[in-house]
Formats: C-alpha cells, sequence, structure tokens
C-alpha cells in the first residue's frame, strides 16, 4: 500500500452501529469489494507488467458510473506510470488532469491536496527523467484551473511558489520573474487573510527573488529585496526561508567587502538552517568562518554554542585548520591546507573569490612581522619568504605604505625595500617640540594674562613658573638629542 494509500484508509474501518442493511447495500457493498479487488489486483503488476497494469487501472475508472475514490486512486497511480515507469509525459498529464477533476467531490480536500503536491514533487524533481519545459507548464497550468474553480486560494499559492523554485531550479529566470510578479499581485490583493499568513508568503516570495538576482549577479536589485525583507512584519517563516533570505545577504556584504556585516548574516544563516536541518547549513558554515578571517578578528568561530558542535565534521575540518593557521599568521600552512583540500573548500566558486583576499590579508601579517627587525632589504628575498612573485610583493608593500602601515619607500631600481628607521625618530622630536612649545605658549600667555592684571608690581603665581627643563621632551632616555 502507498503511503497516500495508507493515509487516505486511515479510520475507515467498518463500525457496526447496530443498521440492518437492505439488498441494495449488500449490492453496492459487494461493487465496492470488486472495485477493490481490481485496484489492489492492478497494482500488484506495476512492477513486473506496467502496461497491463494501466489497461485495469483505466478499467476502474471506465466502468464508475460516479467519481469515486477508487477511480480517483486508479488515476494517480496510472499518472504515476505513465511517467515515472513508461516515460510517456504527454500521456501522464492527460491522466493527471482527469484526476483533477475527482477533487472537486470524490476525495477529500487533504487527500487531494497530498496527491498533487506528490506528483508535482515527482514531475518537477526530475524523477522521470528529463521532461521538457512546455510539459512541467501545462502540469503546473492544469492544477492552477482546477484550484482555482474549486477557490483553494491556499493550494493555489503553495502551488505558484513550487513552480517558482523549480524555474530558480532550472535558471528559467524569465518564467520565474513573471510568475514572481503574479505571486506579489496575488499577495497585495488578498482580502480578509491573516497578517501574518501575508507575510510569511511574502517573505517566500523575496527569499525566491532574492536568490534570482543573486544567480543573476543584479546586486542593485538583491538589495533592495534584502532591504525589503527587513521590513516585513508579522510573518511567521519556515528558518529555512530565513536561511536563504541570510544567506543571500551575506554574499551581498561580501560583495561590498563589509567582512563584519557579512558574517553577521551567515551566522544567522547557518542558525536557520541548522533548525530547519538543512544540509545547507556546512556549507554556509565555511561561508562564516570565511567571512570571520576577513574581519581579522582574533575569535574562534567555534567558540559559539551553535557551531562547536561542528568543529570536527570532516567537510568543515579544513576550515577549522584554516582558522588555526590564519591566527598564527603562518601563511604557508594555509596555502597547503587550501592546496590539499581542493574539494571542500576550493571547488566553491563563492569561497574561491575570496581566497585571494585572505591569502593577501595573511600575507599582509606576515610580511609586516617579517621586516620589523630590517632596515633595508630585497624584493627578491621577501618574495621567496612569502612563495610569491617579486610584483606581488611590491603591490603588497606599495598598500601598506599608502595606508602607513609601514614607513619606507622602495627602491624600483635596486629592487629594495628602504624602512625609514630614522625619520621615525625625527617624527618623534618633531612631535615633542611642538607638545613643548605648546606647553610654553601657553605659560607665556598665562603671565601675560597675570601681569596685564595686577600692573607691572603684581605678584607672581608659582603655579606659572616655567619648567625646570623645557627641552626634556627632546631628549631620549638616554639624555642623548
Amino acid at each position: 500500500m502507498d503511503d497516500d494509500d495508507a493515509d487516505y484508509m486511515q479510520g475507515s474501518e467498518d463500525e457496526d452501529y447496530g443498521f440492518d442493511y437492505s439488498d441494495g447495500d449488500e449490492a453496492n457493498e459487494s461493487g465496492s469489494a470488486d472495485v477493490e479487488n481490481m485496484y489492489y489486483t492492478a497494482k500488484s503488476k506495476k512492477e513486473d507488467n506496467p502496461e497491463e497494469a494501466l489497461k485495469e487501472f483505466r478499467a476502474i475508472v471506465d466502468q464508475e458510473e460516479d467519481k469515486g475514490d477508487w477511480g480517483f486512486k486508479a488515476l494517480k497511480q496510472s499518472t504515476k506510470l505513465l511517467f515515472l515507469s513508461l516515460h510517456r509525459p504527454h500521456d501522464a498529464l492527460k491522466a493527471y488532469t482527469q484526476l483533477l477533476t475527482y477533487t472537486k467531490s470524490a476525495v477529500t480536500r487533504n487527500y487531494s491536496e497530498k496527491t498533487i503536491n506528490g506528483i508535482l514533487d515527482y514531475v518537477g524533481g526530475g524523477k522521470g527523467g528529463p521532461v521538457e519545459v512546455d510539459v512541467l507548464e501545462k502540469f503546473y497550468q492544469a492544477t492552477k484551473d482546477a484550484l482555482i474553480e474549486a477557490k483553494n486560494e491556499r493550494l493555489s499559492v503553495k502551488t505558484n511558489l513550487k513552480l517558482a523554485k523549480l524555474w530558480l531550479d532550472r535558471k528559467e529566470y524569465g518564467r520565474l520573474s513573471r510568475l514572481i510578479r503574479d505571486l506579489h499581485t496575488a499577495t497585495i490583493s488578498t482580502e480578509g487573510e491573516d497578517q501574518s499568513q501575508r507575510g510569511t508568503q511574502l517573505l517566500e516570495i523575496y527569499a525566491l527573488e532574492i536568490q534570482m538576482y543573486n544567480e543573476t549577479r543584479n546586486f542593485k536589485k538583491l538589495k533592495e529585496i534584502y532591504n525589503a525583507t527587513n521590513a516585513v512584519r508579522s510573518a511567521i517563516p519556515h528558518p529555512r526561508i530565513m536561511g536563504v533570505i541570510k544567506e543571500c545577504g551575506g554574499k551581498m556584504w561580501m560583495g561590498e567587502r563589509q567582512w563584519n556585516r557579512a558574517s553577521e548574516d551567515f551566522f544567522e544563516s547557518f542558525r536557520n538552517y541548522d533548525e530547519a536541518g538543512s544540509p545547507q547549513r556546512i556549507q554556509v558554515l565555511k561561508y562564516l568562518v570565511l567571512a570571520n578571517m576577513l574581519t581579522g578578528s582574533e575569535v574562534n568561530p567555534f567558540d559559539s554554542q551553535e557551531t562547536k558542535p561542528y568543529k570536527n565534521d570532516p567537510q568543515i575540518k579544513a576550515m577549522t585548520d584554516l582558522v588555526d593557521a590564519y591566527q598564527r599568521r603562518e601563511v604557508h600552512s594555509a596555502e597547503k591546507i587550501l592546496k590539499d583540500n581542493r574539494s571542500t573548500i576550493m571547488d566553491d566558486n563563492f569561497i574561491r573569490s575570496y581566497i585571494g583576499d585572505l591569502l593577501r590579508s595573511l600575507r599582509t601579517y606576515y610580511l609586516i612581522d617579517l621586516i620589523k627587525p630590517y632596515t633595508r632589504l630585497e624584493l627578491s628575498f621577501l618574495a621567496k619568504q612569502l612563495n610569491v612573485e617579486i610584483h606581488e610583493v611590491e603591490d603588497l608593500l606599495i598598500g601598506l605604505i599608502l595606508e602607513g602601515k609601514v614607513d619606507g619607500r622602495i627602491d624600483q631600481v635596486g629592487m629594495r625595500l628602504e624602512l625609514d628607521r630614522k625619520q621615525n625618530l625625527e617624527k618623534r622630536r618633531y612631535a615633542a617640540l611642538e607638545k613643548w612649545t605648546e606647553a610654553l605658549e601657553s605659560v607665556h600667555g598665562a603671565i601675560v594674562g597675570k601681569t596685564g592684571g595686577q600692573g607691572r608690581g603684581g605678584g607672581g603665581d608659582p603655579s606659572m613658573a616655567m619648567p625646570s627643563d623645557p627641552f626634556a621632551p627632546l631628549r631620549d632616555m638616554e639624555g642623548r638629542w
């Protein structure tokens, strides 16, 4: 018995309420038993002789004078056989279209909805092999027409959302855009609907839309939709929906080099995916680790209660090793980890696009520590230490000099870095001189003010006395100028 059949048959056992059946009732009962036997006989032939099973299912439908539950079940099995086993999608569509006519009165609403969802799942899921886009569209259009006629708006919206997800997975962005417009219109025009339900549906639409703009790299529209999701109130979305929205938000902030905001959104995305039990949580956790390293934070992302259980996950282990190498500023270890773990790190296009930023950041820290003891270094020596080309070292040093993190200049003729240690001392002396001058001017102003108020014979204020050694700031600790 199929799961659907089992659900439908629950609670249908005969109960003796003391009624006396007439001969007509007995005849109906006998006829029903015959149809039931025909159904299960046909069902037993599905695997070994699908064509024969199909004929017997057809016979059940044909002999029913009024639409009934056994005819509905026979059409459901026929649709499944034609689509999955016999690979005849056009014939499957005919059987499905006839099945939809039974949903008005022949079976319960819950059972019909479950059957429709099940059929659309395997039609759109590719279980019957590649299916033409036009055929898929006809399956969904037939469903929508039947639901409109039955005035089942709730399932109609769910069906459209399911179709939108299908177009997204198939990268049919033109069809997806048109369907999203229809979904927005349906959400706005719905009157008397619970506000939380409308908000929830709106977030589901936004989740599809934000994924589309992320994949098509339309970052302007992506940001508009992201901001719109934050404005939705009175919604109770599924955690997976919020996981999708926050994941795309994190990718958006990464594109803008706002590492801290990206890290925050990736953490929220991971937390929601984890709550939903989605396998995408592992991938997003990798993104979180990447963003956290780019912030330069010393905090280990696996120290939190939510992420700690995944620290030793085989797919995450490489990232935890990378974090360890990054925090110890071991650029060579980090490069080796990246080389040895291509499948878990570098094969992800998104991660790979930011590895350059990560290595640049790590090499920068390594370079600053490396040059500290020296006043002059060959660029070729630095390139060898970093295991990169000379022009890459030069680019790194230019950036550090412009940012004020390194005091020096590059001799491009001799290809050397010359650090201005003496210039640093001069800067400190000038700073001390400026401070002393400011103190002297302050004392002078105070004296002038005092004598101006008391006249020529006025007494002096001891607090206004000149410092015993006004040139002290200009000397270093050993007394040298």
